[in-house]
Order: C-alpha cells, then structure tokens, then sequence
C-alpha cells in the first residue's frame, strides 16, 4: 500500500466527462489498496475569465478580493470531482485551502506555503476516505483567502504531498511526461524515464511548460519523487527523483528554449566601483528579474553590460536604467526583444569536458551567432536571434545524440 497525491490540471477537469475520467482514475489507485489526496485545478478557461472580470473592473484592483475571486474556480472542481468520487462508490469530501488550512504569507497573488496542518488528511486517509483538496489556494496570516500565482496547483500539490509524507506525487497532465525537448519542434524528441530534480529544475526555469519552477523547487528540498504522466493515456510517465536514482547519467539530458527574453545593453559606462549595484539595485527594487549578465571593458576605461530580462518587464526596466543615468552616467542604451534563449542541461556535464564546445559548434555550422553566453555546473545557455530558435534546438538536439532511433 502506497500513499499518492494525485494532481489534476485544468485540461484534466474540463468538462464533466473528464471529470468522471478523473475520478474513474482515483478509484483504480482506491481500488488497489492505496490511499490517495487529490489536488484539483480549475477547470480550463475558468481562472482566465475570473481575471478578466477582475482587470474589466479595475486593472488596478485590490489583490485580496482579486483571491477572493480567483480561487472560486478550483471550490467548484473540488465539489464536482467529490460528487463524480462518490457517485461511483468512493467515499470522498472537497476541502478548501482555508479548510485544511493551506497557510501561507500575505503576498496576495502570488503567496508562497509556510506550512500545511495534515493530520485531519492524513487520519481521512486511513480511515478511506479520499480528500479532494483545491490547488492554487491558500489561507493568509490575516486569516483570508490567498492564491499563490500562476502554476500554483503544481505547488499546493508536491508541499501536500511533502506534509501527508507521501511515496509520490503523481502529477496528471496533457502531455504523459518530460521530453528530451519539445515534441512539437523535434519529432524525435525522447520522453524520459527518470530526471533529476537539478535537472527538471533547470528545466523549467529555462522554458520548458511541464512543471511550475516553484514546485520543482519544494519537490528537491523535501524530497519528493514526483511522476509527470498523461490524463488521457494508460502510459508509463517521467520519474523526477534524487540524481542518485539515476544509476546511467546521460551527458545531457534535455535542449530548453525560451522566447519570453528581452536584451539590454549599457554602453561606455564608467568602470568604478558600484556601478553594478547602481544599475542591478532599481531593478530589483521593482521585482525585476535579470538572469544573463556579460560585462566587457574598452580600451577607453570605460565597460559595457549586457543582460537579459523577461519582454514583459523590457519598458520598466529601460525606464529605470533612464532614470538613473546621471548616476550611471552610461552613453548608450540598447535594446532588443527578438531574441531566445537556448540552454543545454544535464548532471553529466559535472564529470564531462567539451559540452559547451560542441554546443558552440553546432550553432557554428547551422550559421547561428552568439550573442550571450552563461554557464552553470549542470547548464550551458546562449542567447541568439528568436528567427532561429527552432533551428538552433533542432541542431543541439541532433548534436548530443538524444534524437529517437
């Protein structure tokens, strides 16, 4: 017997039919001795609609009764998915965020979990009865309703699973795992067994739509093994555990890509001291997140800077390096948001020479410039012309031999 947080997203709970689908998938785990916690999303759409009447109302709205509005959608799948569970002879009962209680911080629409009280679950559990809890949701310090931002069922899920000390997570999605890369520009992309948590986790945050990078994050600290699998087909879906789990680590384990890059760059700063914090400080101040920084210095004396922000956040960020230019005292500010960023991942480049080599050359031979490059211990990432993300994946996907006999 086996322990399993099982998490539905909103294409898995679209309508009533695969709603009936869903709960049919609960009672198989019921039916073969395991307990089970369900964690529902909205249905699909619904989130988005609850948010355009919010912004229809006021874009500049109070961020607690948007929570207050937007949660509702995952109170109606949790009732309905409770209703389809006990119509076919699952004993089953819905629980709000609030009701578990889901606590979390004051950081309305985009609160993080603090802490999840599961004994009332878990005492259910082992009694057989199948808690439906809704994901996305939580309860604040002021004891109101929060929601934790985009992605966040993917979060309420793996931290319920961490807090009932589940064996899995199994996270039930439109796709039936995780690919070498994306299937829809690489027919030969390979879905694989088991990835790393560092690995998923890079992942993610470079542009891959299978996990929220937030829940492959609680995943790794509280070692959760999670399973990414399909809704609709009976199939073996993607592992993603402990790196020791992995006996045959693959040199790379995946090709990423993101279009949501903008670039800026700085020219003729003046190389002193505190420049950095005087361009970086701002930025951070209004939450912007840079992520790729190349520095370079003239033979003037004065240093260039290159880095990369989301393009939703281009405009206040150029606003802010142009509110600060007598402090930085730059001469040139540039800009550009057809770029994408391409990363090569994977735990083997730890104990392999020559991966960045050969991405370099890959691109080289494909006609493909560089613009910006960054490396980690488990990643390498360039920046190159939007134009030519797809021939760029298509080239490293080939290069590092993960192509599907």
């Amino acid at each position: 017997m086996a322990r399993i947080v099982m998490k539905f997203g909103g294409t898995s709970v679209a309508d009533l039919d695969r709603i009936r689908n869903v709960a049919s998938r609960v009672k198989r785990e019921v039916d073969a001795g395991n307990e089970v916690a369900v964690v529902v999303s909205a249905m699909s759409g619904v989130t988005n609609q609850l948010v355009a009447w919010c912004n229809g109302l006021s874009p500049l709205h109070d961020a607690r009764e948007y929570d207050t509005v937007v949660a509702t959608g995952e109170q109606v799948t949790i009732g309905l998915l409770a209703i389809a569970l006990q119509a076919i002879g699952v004993e089953a009962r819905s629980w709000q965020g609030w009701q578990v209680p889901i606590r979390t911080d004051n950081a309305h629409g985009k609160a993080r979990i603090e802490a999840i009280e599961g004994a009332e679950l878990i005492r259910r559990m082992q009694a057989g009865q199948v808690p439906v809890v809704a994901g996305f949701q939580g309860l604040g310090p002021d004891n109101r309703v929060t929601t934790l931002g985009r992605g966040g069922s993917d979060t309420s899920a793996v931290a319920l699973a961490a807090a009932l000390k589940a064996d899995r997570c199994d996270i039930y999605t439109d796709v039936d795992g995780v690919y070498t890369t994306d299937p829809r520009i690489v027919a030969k992309a390979r879905k694989l067994d088991k990835i790393s948590y560092e690995e998923m986790l890079e992942m993610a945050s470079l542009g891959a739509k299978v996990l929220q990078t937030r829940s492959v994050e609680l995943a790794m600290k509280e070692r959760v093994r999670v399973q990414v699998l399909s809704s609709f087909e009976d199939k073996p879906g993607t592992l993603i555990v402990d790196e020791d789990e992995i006996v045959e680590k693959a040199i790379v384990a995946g090709i990423a890509y993101s279009r949501d890059e903008a670039k800026v760059t700085i020219r003729r700063v003046p190389d002193r001291p505190g420049i950095a914090a005087a361009i970086f400080g701002p930025l951070a101040e209004k939450s912007i997140h840079v992520d790729m920084i190349v520095q370079d210095v003239s033979a003037d004396g004065t240093t260039g800077l290159t880095f990369t922000v989301g393009k939703a956040d281009l405009k206040r960020a150029l606003a802010s390096i142009e509110a600060a230019q007598k402090t930085i005292g730059y001469a040139e500010l540039q800009s550009a948001d057809n770029v994408a960023k391409i990363s090569v991942i994977g735990v083997g480049m730890r104990s392999h020479a020559g991966v960045a080599s050969r991405m370099f050359k890959a691109l080289a031979e494909k006609g493909i410039n560089i613009q910006v490059i960054t490396t980690s211990e488990i990643k390498v990432s360039v920046l190159v012309d939007e134009a030519y993300t797809e021939l760029a994946v298509r080239a490293l996907h080939s290069a590092y031999e993960l192509d599907a006999a």
